[in-house]
């Protein structure tokens, strides 16, 4: 599969990348400055460019900038993605002295970030930490969700790739609202018992 990491160079968007060149994927790491999209790209065996240029000719766009920067950088790259299936993996939190909550909107990041593209926009990954990428298949399972059948199953197949159990299917794009939100429940995790939690699904099949 050819595979465009949108903020490939941060640091779950290179770990990924690197997860995805062990796999077998032909991988572009994008980012606003294309030399350091190369420099990073080149220690991960995959190839770097622009962001507007990564996008171009892949099967699948994985938007992994951080939440902050999602929606403007799927507006920016709207007229490069096309139609070419997009995966949101990031989720906007809230960071208290009290924890750490869900953004307040009630949408996911993934469901706006579709109402900017004329692309399928699907949702996944959000149980995965750049620190449970970095040094091989993350440990757990995958969920990804999404309304478009096609988009869904390519996403899927990514997700199998980089993560020691399965890739399953979570349902319509509405569900990447509890997806995302799950990331904060890891992250309130991690900081309690400082380690690197992750989600394995049990009872199936």
């Amino acid at each position: 599969m050819n595979v465009a990491v949108v903020g490939g160079t941060g640091d779950f968007g290179l770990a990924l990348a690197e997860r995805l060149v062990e796999a077998g994927h032909a991988v572009a790491v994008g980012s606003r400055d294309a030399a350091r999209a190369a420099e990073k790209a080149e220690a991960v065996g995959a190839r770097g460019a622009a962001n507007e240029d990564a996008v171009l000719g892949v099967d699948i766009v994985v938007l992994a900038v951080k939440a902050d920067a999602a929606l403007d950088t799927a507006r920016s790259l709207a007229p490069a993605i096309g139609g070419t299936p997009v995966l949101s993996v990031a989720s906007a939190l809230r960071f208290t002295k009290a924890g750490v909550y869900p953004g307040d909107d009630p949408r996911s990041l993934a469901e706006r970030t579709a109402e900017l593209l004329d692309a399928p926009v699907v949702a996944g990954l959000h149980s995965l930490a750049a620190a449970s990428l970095s040094h091989g298949k993350a440990d757990g399972d995958a969920l990804v969700c999404g309304d478009d059948p096609d988009a869904k199953t390519l996403a899927l197949e990514l997700a199998a790739s980089v993560v020691s159990g399965r890739a399953l299917d979570a349902g319509p794009l509405a569900s990447a609202r509890a997806l995302e939100g799950l990331t904060a429940v890891i992250v309130n995790l991690n900081k309690r018992y400082r380690g690197h939690a992750g989600f394995r699904v049990t009872g199936l099949p």
